[in-house]
């Protein structure tokens, strides 16, 4: 009997640890194929180790990011809430909620959620106050801007952030009509020189770049970033010169930075992901070429 017993107990030790070592093998696989963005891949062997452990936090977390790279929000959002059932105050598992909520546009769970977040880690408000603006909360964006200038954590994006807010307001309160329809770049210029209304040179580079005058549009559209750096338009139109003018991995720079600024407007977050798209393909990145491409055709849709 007694050797019996040490029989089962050593094969249940054997089965255990071949269980466990295919585990490892099919998570870093899936780890692996996501980092070369396979993401199907990652999903089949992601699956795998679920048929091994249906309650393990990590493969719930990678199956949610897997499933937001392919744009599969309800499938990212089952698995985060999953996790989250599991480890409901995990900081990681909080944060990437907010990414799903954000891709969805749901900006009024996605701030309930960023606020969990701000009570263990405070220095995340610059990403609720983003939340804030990107739902039109204009007021509550300015009071906790205020409170991170009175405890001295204001950070660069906030102040940004900040320009962006006083602009918003000084243009309600004094609308600028410029008269442009039949107007030259030349005459534009120095108008602009003289008084350096945004509208301006708003109008001066959609001219520009309707005669492809690329290296023109850059110019002018990074010198007028110095003075608008709130304006997503300005990106926009820089990455687009860049990626004209042949510089790919500057222009995702550009529109990286450009598309955090683009706020309730799904036409021009359409235009940042052509442009994201038309980069990766020059830079013969296909998967992320057709995840842009894709994105922008489903805001297209949307409209």
């Amino acid at each position: 009997m007694i050797f019996i017993s040490s029989f089962s107990y050593a094969q249940k030790i054997n089965i255990e640890e071949e269980l466990s070592l295919k585990f490892q093998t099919h998570f870093f696989e899936a780890l692996k194929q996501k980092a070369i963005k396979n993401y199907d891949k990652a999903i089949e062997s992601l699956e795998m180790c679920n048929e091994i452990d249906s309650l393990n936090v990590s493969v719930l977390f990678e199956f949610s990011k897997n499933n937001l790279e392919l744009n599969n929000y309800f499938g990212a959002e089952l698995f985060i809430d999953k996790a989250l059932s599991l480890e409901p105050e995990n900081y990681y598992l909080l944060h990437h909620k907010v990414a799903v909520l954000k891709a969805q546009r749901n900006f009024e769970k996605a701030i309930e959620i960023q606020k969990k977040i701000v009570q263990k880690q405070p220095k995340n408000n610059e990403e609720l106050v983003f939340l804030y603006i990107q739902n039109q909360n204009f007021s509550e964006a300015e009071d906790l801007i205020a409170k991170m200038e009175e405890n001295a954590i204001a950070t660069l994006r906030i102040k940004s952030f900040k320009s962006f807010l006083e602009n918003r307001k000084a243009i309600q309160e004094k609308p600028i009509e410029i008269a442009t329809e039949n107007t030259d770049v030349e005459t534009l210029k120095k108008s602009y020189a003289k008084n350096k209304e945004y509208k301006i040179v708003q109008k001066i580079l959609d001219i520009e770049a309707e005669a492809e005058l690329f290296e023109q549009v850059y110019a002018d559209s990074k010198e007028a970033l110095e003075l608008f750096p709130e304006q997503p338009y300005l990106y926009k139109m820089n990455g687009l010169a860049l990626n004209r003018l042949g510089k790919y991995n500057e222009a995702i720079a550009v529109l990286s930075i450009g598309i955090d600024f683009v706020i309730d407007n799904s036409k021009m977050e359409a235009d940042f992901y052509e442009q994201f798209s038309i980069s990766y393909e020059k830079l013969n990145n296909k998967s992320e070429a057709v995840k842009y491409k894709q994105r922008a055709a489903a805001l297209r849709k949307e409209n």
